[in-house]
């Protein structure tokens, strides 16, 4: 089969090492790729938001199978105009996608359904906002741009004072674009994060390992909220009597909420998870692979991600048995100093052979480009680096090894991943 993947960070590159590993894939094209994916698959220069030219790719080329990875055309319906087009793909339709694209819809679909999230109230305007917060006593709060921010739509506000500087920062001067139109103020929750992906079409719901991620620039959880700077998998709070709680109070109630609502979900969801002293609570929804846990999730599948994206696609999941690794994986996320603020592109990566990796971990590419030979920054965050062993200690050692083995300008990383 031929493959096209939507996309060019790297959860795409390791969604392209475990789909090339099938038996059945014999071609996988990535629409626009990066540097080190142009080493495992045919980089395309195609924006991932340009539907048309997209589809016309997929049709000249006789592609099999679409696997759509990104948050923005999800929600702007690549899946629908794909499958309109008679190109099967992997991911939600637009509809379904709105359980990401909107804080709102996906705050109200929990009161609606009791699937236990924060208490919240959405603002539409920022005097209203202002209003509340100056009648509130509780700190923190947590202010959620309504839309998609790049996995940056959200300031914890520790006082009255960060929380109107946040309010006005989103709504009047648009620091996020249009997503800031609406807002949701939150409970500030507390406890234990949890990462759970899951394939889903639609009825079944097949989660996989658990995974920890770490969202702050800086160690110590200090700084600002980034796309994420490392994760660990599986999550050491995630036990299996939390799990079957999940299922039964979170995952399936989702699932079936969806349906009711008329938007079927099929794809990857990613539940956000909280474990409170209240029991496991929803913090977000993502309405497709996470990044960086798909980076320490893929590692640890034993089966065929194509054929479970097909059983997915073709609602067949039930059918389908999907084995994981007992071993523990770590991603350590290499960055651009200056991310998630300014920061410079284009400086050498060294410590990297000529396919971009290195002995005994997986690098995977986010935000690099490969001219004459060499790889270069090219984003934000620029390398995971993933190792798997089995403990998580051990894991983490590996890839730190590795870590202070790759050099660029300014590079910056996080030291206590796992911590």
């Amino acid at each position: 089969m031929k493959v096209l993947v939507v996309g060019g960070g790297g959860r795409e590159h390791a969604i392209i090492r475990k789909l090339s590993e099938s038996p059945k894939v014999e071609k996988i094209y990535c629409a626009p790729g990066n540097g080190g994916i142009s080493c495992d698959a045919e980089c395309v220069a195609i924006n991932a938001m340009n539907k048309e030219k997209m589809v016309t790719f997929a049709k000249d080329n006789h592609i099999d199978f679409v696997v759509v990875t990104p948050d923005d055309p999800l929600a702007d319906g690549m899946v629908d105009i794909m499958e309109e087009a008679g190109v099967p793909a992997f991911g939600p339709t637009a509809r379904a996608a709105i359980i990401e694209s909107s804080k709102v819809f996906s705050k109200d679909l929990m009161k609606k359904y009791g699937i236990p999230t924060a208490n919240y109230e959405v603002f539409g305007d920022s005097d209203a906002a202002l209003a509340f917060i100056q009648e509130h006593q509780t700190f923190p709060v947590v202010v959620k741009a309504d839309g998609l921010a790049l996995g940056k739509g959200v300031i914890i506000a520790v006082d009255k004072n960060e929380a109107e500087n946040a309010i006005r920062s989103i709504m009047e001067d648009k620091i996020f674009g249009q997503s800031g139109n609406q807002i949701v103020i939150e409970e500030f929750m507390t406890g234990p994060e949890v990462s759970v992906l899951a394939f889903t079409d639609g009825k079944t719901v097949k989660p996989m390992v658990s995974s920890k991620d770490h969202k702050r620039a800086l160690d110590n959880d200090k700084g600002l909220n980034t796309g994420g700077m490392g994760t660990v998998s599986p999550n050491p709070y995630y036990t299996d009597e939390i799990a079957q709680e999940c299922m039964k109070t979170i995952f399936l109630p989702t699932i079936d909420a969806m349906n009711q609502e008329g938007r079927p979900f099929k794809g990857c969801l990613y539940f956000g998870l909280m474990l409170t002293s209240n029991g496991p609570k929803v913090i977000e929804y993502n309405c497709r692979f996470g990044d960086p846990e798909t980076q320490v999730v893929l590692p640890r599948l034993q089966s065929d991600l194509l054929e479970i994206m097909m059983a997915v696609r073709n609602e067949c999941l039930e059918g389908i048995t999907i084995e994981w690794s007992n071993e523990a994986a770590a991603c350590v996320i290499m960055a651009s100093g200056g991310y998630p603020g300014k920061y410079e592109k284009g400086c050498e990566i060294t410590g990297l052979n000529s396919k971009g990796q290195i002995d005994d971990v997986i690098i995977y590419h986010a935000g690099t480009k490969k001219e004459n030979g060499k790889f270069l920054t090219n984003g934000g965050r620029v390398l995971g680096i993933t190792a798997i062993d089995g403990t998580l200690e051990s894991a983490l050692k590996k890839a730190y090894d590795a870590v202070s083995n790759i050099c660029f300008k300014n590079a910056h990383y996080r030291t206590d991943i796992g911590k």
